[in-house]
């Protein structure tokens, strides 16, 4: 007859001890290893299997360590925690620890029953490790069991990597170039979205009538959608059938009111209203329409809506939002600001006539295209801007762009060459994808142009390359050198591919041919532009990274076009940014910058030059006009507005017009006299500062007020009690490396360790978590307190992999007492110390709980583990029970003279004789208020909704494992019973 065990107890099989889980039967056990993780279960039927109950073996009195033991042996236990028992069950097995006010929208997301919401916060706060929160919490409550993120395809790879790397969730990329794979695989009838519960897919592929309605039908129940302004229409004629055809996805996607929706963007309003209307609306349709000026408007739009700049998340918890104490307060190291210098060149004579000359081509053709029709006008048009950007862009991109046939030349209509025109020319800031954009755009009209005309002026511009007569380059490499001098690694940003390739060229050392380039041997320049895929993109810097950073005194610099200036993450690499070439939307800078000034940036300041021509009669007046205004508007509120694509088109288009006037009537007036573009320039000032002020307004208005940071540093406070915070783990991290033998370098904070000389087991633990060529090589492995860290180095938070080996590794050697090799972590010790006055044993207990919660499938059994320091004076039977603090602060205890081996052997034996019956109760009574207070917390977390409270339960299984047991003796004490002739 077999035996029934109760969830949560301990027993014994295939020569581990398991936990029994809520899924068991009596016929079949569903076991989890004793601190192992949910993909290490496994089912045993006991007919055909031994199974015995288990109890945790106490420690033996003869295996003492010294005064870090018991610091060591908790943390290290509790790195192993893969399921929390508090209210958020993910927290204890993702791969990064969340500032506490990412939390945030984490806590809005739990008070609803069906998610949805509206994350807009600044850029480089961290949209996507909030978005991942949320969505990582509700499957592993089950509250989802599947996700589709929406995205542009060249961030898809990005988003995937995220979500594994950090959050442990595998997706499958559905794009264009892997969907006929994915389907190849299905069976008869079967969606692939039926198949692969996580999917990242691109926006653009699954927007198409072809796709949407097999996407709409088998949609997942959670879906999050990255830049979502891109996917919302407004009520007028202005919105591309791009933005429509994503528009009707999500608002079909939306429709089903039980799935969760994460719309996330960092310009949810690009200044028109019914926009923004409608994004609200996708979220909460009464949101589209209620007045967001009355108390109840905005009472409903604050539990869906999530929208701060960095000064208000910079220092979020004080003590004046209810911390305890101020080891809970947070300071994000954002940078504190940007460095702006605008440094100008002017064109070298040949340069100056080249320009000169193709101005003059340019407006010849627009003013005979005037006459032969509104087609023919609008193609010269988007011709003679192509030919004036690239030439003031880089002598390659002039060549380039005078050999190539117009876009817009095979429009049917004035309309569609606008369509094909526009693109190419433009730096709109919802552009639907930057895919493609960044191609030297054609100035060829038609196939009757005199082509040595343009053959002649294409021969010019190549002749000009070199510093020589391109003084735009000559004046980079002066500022880049500067810039490398200070010991920044800077990204300088270009418009086209042919601009980009030919700075790599100037800038870069040839190890085949000896020859050195003009920034120094030590200098490691690469290009990355849209002629490899997003993977390879990062792949490249990656590389440089590596290459670079194998010399300390080496340098990088990244040549890059706007291929990388959204999505990417650049702040592990460089610190500064050059822009080379002006975006005619201001926009483009603030996205450019937002890849390097972001969370996770070493620098407290990023450096930002912007090279700009000021005799070609364009830089000058998009610098003043657009971008030092979108500076200004930035600093007075501390977040960026965008400027209407139509205002700043009308800007452009006002300079471009002047400068083919003055090429046909040979004027030499200043383009300040322009009265075109003077009237332009002034609309876009006052449109501009009416946005801002209309902005402001709504940032204050709309402030996150549905979740106070009081709520937050309870909730801080109960995870870090739980869990730990990054200084008990920089602590153990440091110690446990010494104590095994590992050489560190370094500062308090971020250091590097060798392991060379570890044993080595702990060194084929770390080998799949850091690299084996690391460890075969023996590399210094670099710490970081800052948990965003990049490739190749270790974050001391409790979830870094590298972490979670080193814990494991320590756990496992102090349970097993025979383990070879150094053990840092013992499960008893006796401590002479002037820490305490009477004796006081400490002990680090391990409670199981059995949770009961109730979601929309029903409810969910599940066993969670928690360890605790308790500690008491005197002996176990007249044991007077301290406060959880006392407890902790035995921790920090440290011995005054060393206890005689023979005589802690003693006290230990004598305590652990007596230890079980006098505290049994005390424990258990202990997990009783343990799980009265998760019972709480869990409520408290769901306080907004009475559903998802009703049958939650949280019972403590008995009884509790005692893991460790630290005596802590008086020094006067101590020193008499070790008297001679004194019995201990």
């Amino acid at each position: 007859m077999s035996q029934t065990y109760a969830t949560g107890s301990l027993v014994k099989a295939r020569g581990r001890e398991w936990v029994v889980l809520p899924e068991s039967k009596p016929d079949l056990l569903v076991l989890r290893p004793l601190g192992g993780s949910d993909d290490d279960i496994a089912a045993v039927f006991p007919a055909f299997e031994t199974v015995d109950e288990a109890r945790f073996a106490p420690p033996e009195p003869g295996d003492l360590g010294n005064q870090r033991a018991a610091g060591l042996l908790r943390t290290a236990l509790r790195v192993g925690f893969r399921s929390g028992a508090g209210p958020f069950r993910s927290l204890a097995g993702i791969a990064v620890e969340p500032r506490a006010y990412q939390l945030v929208p984490l806590l809005m997301a739990l008070r609803q029953k069906t998610v949805r919401m509206l994350i807009s916060d600044d850029v480089g706060i961290g949209k996507t490790i909030e978005a991942g929160l949320v969505a990582s919490e509700l499957l592993a409550q089950g509250e989802a069991t599947g996700l589709a993120v929406l995205c542009s395809p060249a961030l898809a790879e990005q988003w995937q990597q995220e979500l594994r790397s950090k959050f442990g969730i595998d997706a499958e990329l559905v794009l264009s170039s892997t969907v006929s794979r994915l389907e190849r695989r299905l069976d008869l009838g079967q969606s692939l979205f039926d198949k692969y519960p996580h999917v990242i897919v691109s926006t653009d592929f699954i927007k198409s009538p072809r796709h949407r309605d097999d996407f709409v039908r088998h949609c997942p129940d959670l879906v999050i959608v990255d830049e979502a302004h891109t996917c919302v229409a407004a009520d007028d004629t202005s919105t591309s059938t791009q933005n429509q055809l994503r528009y009707e996805l999500l608002r079909r996607v939306a429709d089903d009111d039980t799935r969760h929706l994460l719309l996330v963007t960092a310009t949810p309003h690009s200044g028109k209203e019914s926009a923004f209307r409608n994004l609200l609306g996708l979220v909460k349709p009464e949101l589209a329409s209620v007045s967001l000026e009355s108390e109840s408007g905005r009472k409903l739009l604050a539990q869906h809506f999530v929208a701060r700049k960095r000064a208000d998340v910079r220092q979020y918890l004080t003590k004046e939002d209810g911390l305890s104490d101020d080891s809970l307060a947070e300071r994000t190291a954002f940078p504190s600001d940007r460095y702006f210098k605008d440094e100008t060149y002017k064109l070298s004579p040949e340069y100056r006539a080249l320009l000169d000359d193709a101005i003059a081509y340019a407006s010849e053709r627009v003013e005979e295209a005037g006459g032969q029709g509104r087609r023919e006008a609008r193609i010269a048009w988007w011709s003679a801007i192509a030919l004036l950007r690239s030439l003031v862009s880089s002598p390659r991109a002039a060549a380039k762009t005078l050999r190539t046939r117009s876009a817009a030349a095979i429009a049917a209509s004035a309309e569609e060459a606008d369509k094909l025109g526009a693109p190419l020319t433009s730096d709109a800031a919802d552009s639907d994808s930057m895919e493609g954009m960044d191609i030297a755009p054609g100035a060829e009209i038609n196939e009757d142009d005199p082509r040595s005309r343009l053959g002649e002026l294409a021969d010019r511009a190549q002749e000009l390359e070199g510093p020589a007569k391109d003084l735009k380059l000559k004046a980079l490499i002066k500022h880049l050198k500067g810039l490398l001098a200070d010991g920044h690694n800077p990204i300088v940003f270009c418009r086209y591919i042919p601009t980009a390739e030919y700075l790599a060229e100037q800038l870069e050392n040839d190890k085949d041919s000896g020859k050195r380039g003009p920034l120094g041997a030590k200098t490691v320049v690469k290009a990355v532009t849209g002629t490899i895929s997003p993977q390879q993109r990062i792949e490249r810097i990656e590389a440089l990274a590596v290459e670079a950073g194998e010399d300390a005194a080496a340098r990088r610099v990244l040549i890059a076009t706007d291929c990388l200036s959204e999505g990417v993450n650049l702040q592990h690499h460089f610190d500064a940014v050059v822009h080379y070439d002006l975006a005619w939307n201001p926009t483009r800078h603030d996205q450019r910058e937002g890849r390097v000034d972001r969370y996770g940036q070493r620098r407290d300041q990023v450096r930002v030059i912007t090279i700009y021509g000021d005799d070609n009669g364009i830089d000058g007046k998009v610098l003043e006009v657009l971008i030092k205004k979108h500076r200004q508007i930035k600093k007075d509120l501390g977040i960026s507005v965008s400027i209407p694509d139509e205002l700043s088109t009308g800007v452009t288009d006002a300079i471009v017009e002047w400068l083919l006037m003055r090429g046909r009537e040979g004027q030499q007036d200043t383009l300040f006299g322009s009265e075109a573009l003077d009237t332009a320039a002034g609309k876009v000032e006052t449109d501009w500062n009416s946005a801002a002020e209309r902005e402001k307004q709504s940032r204050s208005r709309f402030a996150q007020r549905s979740i106070h940071p009081q709520e937050v540093a309870r909730e801080v406070a109960s995870i870090r009690e739980a869990l730990g915070g990054a200084g008990e783990i920089t602590t153990f991290v440091r110690e446990s490396l010494e104590a095994l033998g590992a050489v560190l370098r370094g500062g308090d904070e971020d250091f590097t360790a060798q392991v060379g000389g570890t044993p080595i087991g702990l060194q084929d633990a770390l080998a799949p978590a850091i690299g084996a060529e690391v460890i075969e090589k023996d590399r210094p492995i670099p710490f970081r307190s800052d948990p965003a860290v990049a490739r190749g180095e270790a974050a001391l938070v409790r979830t870094d992999p590298v972490v979670g080996a080193l814990a494991s590794h320590v756990l496992n050697a102090a349970l097993d007492k025979d383990a070879p090799g150094a053990r840092p972590a013992r499960r008893c010790g006796v401590v002479t110390t002037d820490a305490v006055g009477t004796m006081t044993t400490l002990l680090l207990v391990r409670y199981r709980f059995h949770l009961t919660l109730p979601s929309r499938s029903g409810d969910k059994q599940l066993v969670a583990e928690d360890a605790r320091l308790v500690a008491f004076e005197g002996s176990p039977k007249k044991a007077v029970w301290l406060a959880p603090e006392r407890a902790a602060e035995l921790l920090d205890a440290t011995a005054s003279m060393s206890t005689p081996p023979h005589f802690g052997t003693r006290t230990m034996t004598r305590t652990l004789d007596q230890l079980l019956p006098g505290v049994k109760d005390h424990l258990a009574a202990y997990g009783e208020e343990l799980a009265a207070d998760l019972d709480a917390s869990h409520r408290r977390v769901r306080a907004a909704s009475g559903e998802i409270v009703r049958g939650l339960s949280v019972t403590a299984q008995k009884p509790a494992d005692i893991l460790g047991v630290y005596v802590y003796l008086p020094t006067t004490a101590a020193t008499a019973a070790t008297a001679p002739g004194v019995s201990a």
